[in-house]
């Protein structure tokens, strides 16, 4: 099983993300609703990838990212950011913060497992 953190503090986009992920029978979905949320389970379930909204509250996506890079027990998480700022300049800039890839939202929930199955190789 491949384990999947999916952060968005919109419940809607979340539940969408967890449902069209989960259509993959090889993938085990968790969900966050906030940075903090998602720091807590990614240290105790220590996910293959996390898929990171950028525009949360409090604390946001690459914020997030940089959270994870300080810590030892999820440095080496591969995150890619889902974003509906999916311009090229902000692709420039995503791509500068060590994220494996960007999702554009709104995602196609039918080929949303297939773009996180190429994301990690």
């Amino acid at each position: 099983m491949t384990r999947i953190l999916y952060v968005d503090d919109e419940p809607d986009i979340r539940e969408i993300a967890e449902m069209a992920l989960a259509l993959d029978p090889d993938f085990e979905v968790r969900t966050a609703e906030s940075a903090k949320e998602a720091l807590a389970i990614a240290a105790q379930w220590q996910p293959e990838i996390a898929l990171l909204d950028v525009m949360m509250p409090e604390i946001d996506g690459p914020s997030l990212l940089r959270m994870m890079r300080e810590r030892p027990d999820l440095a080496e998480i591969p995150v890619a950011f889902v974003t509906a700022r999916a311009q090229p300049s902000e692709l420039q800039n995503f791509a500068t913060l060590d994220a494996v890839g960007v999702i554009a939202k709104p995602f196609d929930p039918m080929t949303l497992a297939s773009r996180v199955r190429a994301l990690l190789g």
